[in-house]
């Protein structure tokens, strides 16, 4: 029997990158491009830093994306949904692939026009907690010339993404190099890492 998540690892699995076009459902994505919105609306969202709790700065050359952390704690529907959707895909690797994974955490990540993030690996070099990055967009309606594509590096090939809604990809944090191409238009998603603590 086919699990909700088996495009998603299978894909990671064949190609080093999982990609599953229609992981949030409409509904779920709909609601945390809201959520976004509104706290962008807001002000709550902060520039990005660049390092770990001990070594953290601002460079927006590099780094351009504004965040708000996520947390059951706000008790926002879609927000938890998500989360809760997220521990379900880290009970199923641990069960299936015995990833050992027991932490997480997640921001919502909102790039305006013309920010990216430059090429970079998603673990620190002063710890490995991060194992797995998984991000999902918020996009819709989106163009190739809108610009923002996430470019995963593999050796001598480049494989270009698109933001757009719906959209979840997966790769091990401490190998897959990749990068944020300047958006033209505001671009969001929901960015995480599976840890081991």
């Amino acid at each position: 029997m086919a699990n909700k998540f088996d495009v998603l690892i299978n894909s990671y699995v064949e190609h080093g990158v999982g990609i599953d076009h229609l992981f949030l459902s409409e509904v779920l994505s709909n609601g945390l491009r809201e959520n976004i919105q509104q706290l962008s609306k807001d002000g709550r969202m902060v520039a990005a830093g660049m390092g770990n709790n001990t070594v953290v700065h601002q460079e927006k050359s590099l780094r351009g994306d504004k965040i708000y952390w996520m947390d059951k704690a706000h008790n926002n529907e879609h927000e938890t949904a998500f989360l809760l959707l997220a521990e379900e895909l880290i009970a199923y690797l641990n069960s299936t692939c015995y990833t050992g994974i027991n932490a997480y955490e997640f921001h919502y990540a909102l790039y305006e026009k013309g920010h990216g993030y430059k090429r970079h690996k998603d673990q620190f070099s002063s710890n490995n907690h991060r194992k797995f990055s998984f991000i999902n967009y918020l996009n819709t309606s989106w163009a190739e010339e809108d610009g923002g594509q996430l470019l995963i590096y593999e050796g001598g090939n480049t494989q270009s993404i698109q933001p757009l809604s719906q959209t979840a990809v997966f790769f091990k944090s401490s190998e897959t190099e990749h990068e944020v191409s300047l958006a033209n238009r505001s671009r969001m998603s929901i960015t995480g890492w599976l840890k081991t603590v």
